[in-house]
């Protein structure tokens, strides 16, 4: 026995083997064909009832199938929503025929301002400014101000079916006001306007307004009719000043006033060509000519001289520093004048030493010791002893010819021999006794071209000469002759 079957279940069978199931499938289907049928007949039948309608709202275009049996219902079942001011055609209440058209014309929402009242917004079937004009009872004039949306326009713009709650125009309306224009130098002149101030007033008629024009009542009051104008003009001016030039207008009675205006400021010197009292002409030009003055200082060195002075307390032949030598100052001071930044003028003001120059000084000794020298051939007294130079001659090396009236004698006449020396005057007076180191006695008598400064030539025989080139000390024998020479070249 097989678990979990009955065992007294009868034997099964193949679904399609069981008696009178395929017979009963068979008759289920056309039954349903018949159903499906006559729904289709209905749904024909009433669809074939709608009647066909357009709407024309506008620009935009509805097409609808409606049971509805008036427009009022066909409107209302394609949500259309209408203002009380909006028209349609055919009215609400005519009868729904088949392909009938119905016309929505929206009343166009605009904002009316009429001079300066409050603004107003108004439902209109008006499609220009001039009908919404006279529907409010307004009749505009040949100089009257009509504006749409800010253009000058009459149109007012269609509105959209979607906004209709919004205003598709700004109309203005502004009557025109009589205004009576003074302008200095002509006639009154009568000007109709539809500006709200008197500048607009004045620039719409074509009158040229400067900065500097004088206009009662001012530019920005506002226009009402009747209102007499006064333009009291302004004159052209030029100013030159600091390399620029600027054209204005004025209505000042003087050049100083104008100058103020501009805010141009006279310093020190400045020149104003008219005069600052000058009165304003038209096309009068008004130069200002910058002024200005400089100091210049110039300073020269004035250099310092030498000086010797003699000093009592300093032995002959010595010498010291006295004084440091300082260069003095001079100064010139010099007033430059510039007219807009051109020299036109140069003069001195001042020329003075500020400061002196100091001299440097040397001091030199005057005081004369006479002192003993021991020599072979005896002590000897000098009074100034001298380190020279010293070189020898003899008559025939003199260089003067043996047929010279004066060969071989010196300066003073005396023969040539030995202790004869000669010197420079300026060095060692002539008929000064000496006495030369290595040499002996001499005296100064002779002079010769080569002898300079401190330089001595030693005087000798033809037959005994010696040549000398050396340096030796001279000594200068008593008496000290009355006029010295302390500073010796």
């Amino acid at each position: 026995m097989r678990i979990g079957k009955d065992p007294w279940a009868p034997p099964s069978r193949p679904a399609s083997s069981r008696p009178g199931l395929g017979r009963r499938r068979n008759r289920t289907w056309p039954a349903f064909a018949v159903i499906l049928g006559a729904l289709s007949l209905l749904t024909a039948g009433y669809i074939s009832t709608f009647t066909r309608v357009t709407i024309v709202d506008g620009s935009a275009l509805h097409v609808l199938r409606t049971h509805q049996e008036t427009v009022g219902g066909v409107l209302r079942e394609a949500g259309l929503n209408l203002l009380p001011e909006d028209v349609v055609n055919p009215p609400f209440d005519s009868p729904i025929s088949h392909n009938l058209s119905i016309f929505i014309q929206r009343a166009r929402r605009v904002q009316v301002r009429i001079d300066n009242m409050e603004p107003r917004i108004l439902l209109t079937q008006s499609r220009s400014a001039q009908q919404v004009l006279d529907s409010l009872g307004y009749s505009v004039g040949e100089n009257d101000l009509v504006r749409v949306n800010g253009e000058f326009t009459n149109d007012i713009p269609p509105v959209a079916p979607d906004a209709a709650t919004d205003i598709v125009a700004d109309i203005e309306f502004r009557h025109a006001a009589e205004l009576i224009v003074h302008d200095e130098g002509g006639p009154p002149a009568t000007i109709n306007t539809t500006a709200p101030t008197i500048g607009e007033a004045l620039m719409q008629a074509g009158y040229t307004i400067y900065l500097a024009d004088n206009v009662r009542p001012a530019l920005s009051q506002e226009v009402k009719p009747g209102t007499y104008v006064f333009i009291e003009r302004s004159r052209p001016v030029t100013i030159r000043v600091d390399g620029r030039e600027f054209r204005t207008r004025t209505h000042r009675a003087i050049a100083a006033d104008v100058l103020a205006d501009l805010n141009i400021v006279l310093y020190g010197a400045d020149r104003v060509t008219p005069s600052l009292n000058t009165p304003v002409e038209p096309n009068m030009e008004i130069r200002v000519t910058r002024v200005s003055q400089d100091i210049v200082i110039n300073q020269d060195v004035i250099p310092f001289d030498t000086r010797w002075a003699g000093n009592p307390d300093m032995e002959l032949d010595t010498q010291g520093l006295a004084q440091e030598g300082a260069p003095g100052v001079r100064e010139r001071r010099t007033l430059i004048t510039y007219e807009d930044g051109v020299e036109v003028k140069r003069e001195t003001i001042a020329d003075l030493v500020v400061r002196q120059p100091q001299p440097k000084i040397y001091n030199y000794g005057t005081k004369i010791v006479v002192r003993t020298l021991d020599t072979p051939n005896g002590p000897v007294q000098y009074w100034r002893v001298l380190r020279m130079l010293a070189t020898s001659y003899s008559a025939s090396t003199a260089g003067v010819a043996t047929s010279r009236p004066w060969y071989g004698r010196a300066r003073c006449g005396m023969a040539m021999r030995h202790g004869i020396v000669a010197v420079d005057p300026r060095v060692i007076p002539l008929g000064t006794n000496v006495y030369v180191d290595g040499y002996g006695p001499g005296y100064a008598c002779d002079t010769g071209s080569a002898i300079l400064g401190k330089r001595i030539d030693l005087g000798y025989d033809d037959n005994n000469l010696v040549l000398w080139y050396r340096w030796t000390n001279v000594y200068l024998l008593t008496p000290v002759p009355d006029n010295v020479k302390y500073i010796l070249d």
